[in-house]
């Protein structure tokens, strides 16, 4: 079972280790693991989970994330709660940059460059142990379709009654005359 602080999947890798040359692996999530991503991103099943990623090291502490992402999950249709098959392939890149500690004195504020809130920034690390499966994971619950449906349905809404309800002024009116 995963908590609000513990992913579902992980698979770390020592950037540190990583030579100029760069590295390509797969990563696939087995049939826990699947589970697990399923019950953190609400989805009924995910059948497969996994990707192809190529890391390059551009600098000691610059390096670059390239993965394609392949999954298929299985969410409930919004209307007729029938099961939706969804195939998934999503490209991920970050840009990861080593964060140096930067010491201020107390009560010293730090300023912000032209890029603070820019999303072409890249992600910054504390260390070079560096989790591949986060962006995987990140990359996947924003693909996945938040209102599925089952081929072919079409929300319809409820038919309005021809008479309109009766105004509350209305009854009250009534039950003064009664009185």
């Amino acid at each position: 079972m995963t908590t609000p602080d513990m992913p579902p999947f992980e698979y770390l890798y020592e950037l540190g280790s990583l030579g100029r040359a760069g590295a390509e692996l797969r990563i696939e999530a087995d049939g826990d693991q699947r589970a697990r991503i399923a019950a953190w991103a609400d989805v009924r099943a995910v059948e497969a989970f996994g990707a192809t990623v190529s890391l390059r090291k551009h600098s000691a502490d610059r390096f670059s994330v390239h993965a394609a992402l392949v999954a298929d999950i299985v969410q409930d249709c919004v209307v007729t709660l029938e099961p939706v098959r969804s195939h998934l392939e999503i490209d991920v890149h970050r840009e990861l940059h080593l964060a140096h500690r930067i010491r201020t004195k107390p009560g010293e504020s730090i300023p912000l460059t032209a890029a603070a809130g820019d999303d072409d920034v890249p992600e910054e690390i504390e260390d070079l142990t560096y989790d591949l499966a986060a962006p995987l994971l990140e990359e996947l619950v924003l693909a996945i379709d938040p209102f599925p449906r089952a081929p072919g349905v079409e929300f319809a809404a409820p038919a309005e009654p021809d008479a309109k309800p009766e105004s509350p002024f209305a009854v009250l009116k009534a039950l003064k005359a009664r009185s």
